[in-house]
């Protein structure tokens, strides 16, 4: 295993625990796909998410922009199935702090929990498990800019961008493994489904 993983280990890492899959899948968007990855599967066991975490956190940290500000650098994270690398990501580069947004429903807004508060100028790295379309990092970035803070770059295990995804424009992106899959818009247009392939909804 390398320092920081190649995107071979790190492919290897989410199948041995079954976080990658392969079948025919739909997501609540009603697209289909031909593989479906829950990056938090693999941060059930401790050894895989201490690699993940640390070789996510060398990455950055070989950003000479980045690295100049850990110190005071918050790690944000969408959604709280982020917190494992998020918390790991934070403890290997010895950052400042880490904290969440949360959503009551998809319909609601983003929100942060009562007395946290970014501070105007705060300078905030965005981590997730995953990036696909983006939406929801979008939305946090949103959030946290409204505020005054400061985003400076998304960080994430695996970068596998869906067709929809969002553009975040000069802002840089920190992965450890970037992996494609075949999506389909919906049932219409999947070629699994023309070919009788049982889909599974995810």
């Amino acid at each position: 295993m390398h320092l920081i993983p190649t995107n071979e280990e790190v492919i290897a890492m989410l199948r041995q625990t079954g976080a990658l899959r392969e079948g025919h899948f739909e997501y609540p968007t009603g697209m289909h796909t031909d593989e479906y990855l829950q990056v938090a599967l693999a941060f059930r066991y401790y050894e895989f998410a201490k690699i993940l975490s640390v070789g996510l956190s060398r990455r950055l940290r070989a950003d000479p922009e980045i690295r100049a500000m850990i110190k005071n650098l918050s790690i944000v994270c969408p959604t709280t199935g982020g917190l494992p690398i998020a918390y790991g990501v934070c403890e290997a580069l010895r950052a400042h702090q880490v904290y969440w947004a949360e959503k009551e429903t998809d319909e609601t807004p983003m929100h942060f929990r009562q007395f946290v508060e970014p501070a105007k100028g705060e300078r905030v790295l965005l981590v997730d498990d995953i990036l696909r379309s983006g939406r929801r990092f979008t939305e946090l970035r949103n959030l946290l800019e409204s505020k005054g803070a400061e985003v400076v770059g998304l960080a994430v295990a695996v970068y596998q961008p869906n067709p929809t995804i969002a553009s975040f424009g000069n802002l840089p992106i920190f992965y450890l493994a970037k992996m494609s899959a075949v999506y389909y818009s919906n049932a219409d247009s999947c070629d699994l489904c023309r070919q009788g392939v049982p889909v599974e909804k995810v």
